[in-house]
């Protein structure tokens, strides 16, 4: 048996915390990074961060979640805010250890996965990681003067994280040598195997002048490279702040008192923060011993030309008699699959804030053609980057690790020559090693990934641009990964010469809406900055009297008082169970048409059932559904970018759509229409089976009751729809070709409901099981009490006739589209058929706060209709004998 090489206690190599502060929080030192040995002769360890995602493959939510604490860390300084406190660090540590726990012990997570993907604990610390970074982006402030500044090669994307949860513009550090470029500044990092950094700024004015720049590095040893960088810079543009973030802060008595001195120096604060603080003991003959250590126990990272045949890959023999750690696996090497990416752009020619969002490529779209590329086979799926190239493959393999049952890892390629320790002791177990294909300022070389082996696959997603012949070869990239893992997937990205902005770019949590990104997808365009919002009275005058159609413009967020969130509470309480049961029912009903049915919900009021819709299917079935929500418009129809993009990446025939309820039956009819009109533009035939949770109008099988009542999720506007506002369609800003639009309102958030109206549900699910599977076995079929009859639209135009109402798009019948009318347009009336009914009680409490007429009207088969003001014609009152009117202070709207 080989003897056990020493450990970094051996050694008399620690980190030890700096003492605690309520001020500023701190994650252990051990939690955040371990320590390796480098092959450098002017530093001989290494701290290897546990959470960057760079050296050591990594649960993409962990990676993402500390950027996001990271960036929580930053605002608390540039706001005065405490978004970063004991809670929340306890929260980070917790997950990081959970984490380090869900590995084996022998460092092979492949001992971990069970037959299906992810293990429990894995799946655990992906559920945690994401919640606590929702938690911590609910709370993200707006930065747009503040210029983030990144670190390569480490730190590029942590620095992107920062920027897009500050809402800045972002650019990072490069080494690479574009041809033609011109560097405006550079500057060496002292300690670095590949000392110099350039910045490379599409952008002539990308140093703002007197404001903030953050820059972000993953560890701060000493703070030289920041001191230097911050001097060369602000002599360039002076600036009003300076802050600089890292994972972690090593930095003596006598850094930070030099950083002190450079504030006093330039005239500006020089604020450094970090989540991690405290120092590493290094005995003073580290040097010595860590060289003796690499001799005698170093693994030589596997290189594919070491290998002449699969024997040696198999037993992990090379020709010079040198151990190598090989893949612990039956099946061999086979091939390399090639998946094609949209135009990607880079981000070290920085990214203008508030324009254009990160990661610039269609990750969503990628992360489904490649499980789509891997099949079902692949339980262990390692995504891996390249050197500076890691923010957009890190969202990639968490979109990845959302669409599939794999147990999903992230890492990235680098110059760093770690000695490879295989033992438990040390934190690289295994790697490989194969020549640079990036032209740099330093030239050519090696360079390296670590702990690789052991997975099923291994994804590379190379800088956008990469000929394929640049990693090609017996000394290539893809044969270095061919002798780690029997299946490679290339991911070729052309580079975009215009930011992306052509690529139509799904949404996620938490960087657009309130719900975590497992959630849902949101096939819209973030529409942040954009006026929209008019007043009520003149986009009511528009849409009747100019034609405009109403999802060219946005009413004003309705902000409910507090008695009105007291009656949203109230009916929460009272028809939880009944919603879940809802659920329940039109789930079953989905699965039983389609067996793995991919969730297309219609934003925004359809978002939250079909999040409900997807829990159901995961917590009694076991399936993690796919789940989009799309923009459909009257008189427009459904998103036809949607459409292509849906049929692009899935099959159309296991789509289904997802809405809350049904009114009279007019958007079910606007997607019939809008879903011929694209089968015969596109030939793509999508089926216009709509699920709803109630249906009223009986206008769709698939329903969970035709009763008319409350959805207490209709209650409430963005609030509850994951801070997203309703959604638009205006040429002049969603030209065709991209998604319809929305906005998201981030001051609401701390009277968001979201999150808990489908936690609130989804907490009834067991109770409700039994009553779900009665309901179906007496009503499962189409036939009697699930045929559709279109009651609704008989009723709507026999209102209509009344009250003298040609327009029926002004009649509006069931709670939630009384409600809508209340909350966005002008109403002249409200219908109601028992104005003590306590799943109205919140439609009596608006029309009262508005103004409007209660006119109670016994006959009616919907518990409630609204009448929207008809302009432009005289209309009568109430009929005559028809009903009495609540005599409301203040007249109509």
């Amino acid at each position: 048996m080989t003897e056990a090489p020493p450990t970094p206690a051996d050694l008399g190599v620690a980190l030890t915390d700096a003492p605690p502060t309520t001020v500023a929080p701190s994650v252990p030192l051990g939690s955040l990074a371990r320590i390796a040995l480098r092959r450098n002769p002017k530093r001989a360890h290494l701290l290897v961060s546990t959470v960057l995602a760079k050296h050591l493959p990594t649960v993409p939510a962990v990676a993402l979640t500390a950027g996001e604490a990271l960036a929580a860390r930053v605002a608390d300084v540039l706001d005065g805010g405490s978004r970063w406190d004991t809670a929340a660090a306890a929260r980070l540590e917790r997950v990081v250890g959970a984490a380090a726990a869900a590995d084996a012990p022998d460092g092979d997570t492949a001992a971990a996965a069970g037959p299906t993907g992810a293990d429990p604990a894995t799946l655990a610390v992906h559920r945690a990681a994401t919640t606590l970074r929702t938690d911590l982006a609910a709370l993200r402030p707006e930065h747009p003067d503040t210029l983030v500044l990144g670190f390569a090669e480490t730190a590029t994307a942590l620095g992107a994280m920062v920027a897009e949860a500050l809402g800045a513009a972002y650019l990072h550090s490069t080494r690479h040598d574009p041809p033609g470029a011109v560097p405006a500044a550079g500057f060496d990092e002292a300690h670095s195997h590949a000392t110099a950094h350039r910045l490379l700024p599409a952008d002539p004015d990308w140093l703002p002048d007197d404001g903030t720049v953050v820059l972000v590095d993953d560890e701060l040893s000493t703070g030289a490279t920041a001191r230097a960088t911050i001097r060369a810079l602000h002599a360039l543009a002076p600036q009003r702040r300076w802050v600089v973030a890292g994972l972690i802060d090593l930095r003596s008595a006598a850094d930070v008192t030099a950083t002190e001195a450079l504030a006093a120096e330039i005239g500006a604060p020089v604020t450094v923060v970090a989540l991690g603080r405290g120092d590493v003991v290094l005995p003073a003959d580290l040097a010595h011993a860590a060289s003796a250590v690499v001799a005698a126990h170093a693994v030589a990272p596997t290189d594919a030309r070491d290998l002449s045949d699969a024997h040696r890959i198999e037993t992990g023999e090379v020709s010079d008699g040198r151990p190598v750690a090989a893949p612990p696996r039956a099946s061999r090497p086979t091939a390399v699959t090639t998946v094609t990416a949209p135009p990607t752009a880079v981000d070290r020619t920085g990214t203008p804030a508030r324009r254009v969002r990160l990661p610039r490529t269609d990750v969503e779209g990628i992360a489904r053609d490649v499980v789509a590329a891997l099949g079902d086979a692949p339980r262990r799926v390692l995504v891996l980057g390249t050197e500076e190239h890691m923010h957009t493959p890190l969202v990639v393999a968490d979109a990845i690790r959302r669409q599939s049952d794999a147990d999903v890892r992230f890492s990235t390629t680098t110059r760093s020559p770690v000695a490879v320790l295989d033992d438990p002791a040390w934190p690289i177990r295994s790697g490989v090693r194969f020549r640079s294909h990036d032209a740099t300022v330093d030239g050519p070389g090696e360079r390296f990934a670590y702990n690789v082996h052991g997975f099923d696959a291994i994804v590379v997603l190379p800088e956008p641009g990469t000929e394929r012949d640049l990693l090609d070869g017996a000394d290539g990239l893809l044969a270095a990964l061919l002798t780690a893992a029997p299946t490679v997937v290339l991911v070729r990205a052309p580079l975009d010469a215009h930011d992306g902005s052509g690529v139509p770019r799904p949404l996620t949590g938490p960087s657009f809406g309130s719900y975590e990104p497992d959630d849902v997808t949101w096939l819209l365009q973030d529409l942040a900055g954009a006026a929209l919002e008019a007043d009520t009275a003149d986009r009511e005058r528009a849409i009747q009297l100019d034609g405009a159609n109403y999802a060219e413009s946005l009413p004003v967020e309705y902000v409910p008082s507090d008695e009105y969130e007291a009656l949203y509470r109230d009916a929460l309480d009272r028809s939880a169970e009944r919603i879940a049961e809802a659920v329940g029912i039109v789930t079953e009903l989905i699965l039983r048409g389609r067996p793995r049915p991919v969730l297309v919900s219609l934003a925004r009021a359809g978002t939250p059932i079909g999040i409900l819709v997807r829990r159901w299917a995961e917590v009694h079935h076991g399936l993690r559904l796919p789940h989009y929500t799309a923009s459909i418009v009257r008189g427009v129809g459904l998103d036809e970018t949607a459409l292509r993009w849906l049929a692009a990446h899935h099959d159309p025939s296991q789509v289904v759509f997802v809405d809350g309820w049904t009114g009279k039956g007019a958007i079910t009819r606007e997607l019939t229409e809008a879903l011929n009109r694209f089968a015969a533009s596109d030939g793509v035939r999508f089926a216009d089976d709509l699920a709803v949770l109630a249906d009223p109008a009986g206008c769709t099988p698939l329903h969970g009751t035709r009763d008319d009542y409350l959805v207490p999720s209709a209650c409430l506007n963005s609030t509850v729809s994951g801070l997203v506002s309703r959604t638009v369609r205006n040429p002049a800003l969603t030209p065709d070709g991209t998604f319809h639009g929305a906005k998201q309102y981030r001051d609401l958030a701390p009277r968001d409901h979201s999150r808990a109206f489908v936690a609130a549900i989804a907490d009834r699910f067991d109770a409700v099981r039994d009553r779900v599977d009665a309901a179906l076995a007496a009503t499962g079929g189409p036939e009697g009490s699930r045929a559709v009859d279109w009651r609704g639209m008989r009723t709507v135009e026999a209102i209509g006739s009344e009250y003298g109402i040609d327009d029926l798009h002004l009649v509006k019948p069931g709670v939630g589209e009384t409600t809508r009318v209340l909350l966005r347009r002008v109403p002249w009336q409200v219908l109601v058929r028992d104005p003590d009914d306590v799943d109205i009680a919140h439609v009596v409490a608006l029309a009262r706060e508005r103004g409007v007429p209660v006119v109670t009207r016994p006959d009616l088969s919907y518990s409630c209709i609204g009448l929207i003001h008809p302009l432009g014609s005289r209309v009568a009152g109430s009929p005559a004998g028809t009903g009495s009117a609540d005599a409301v202070a203040g007249g109509a709207a």
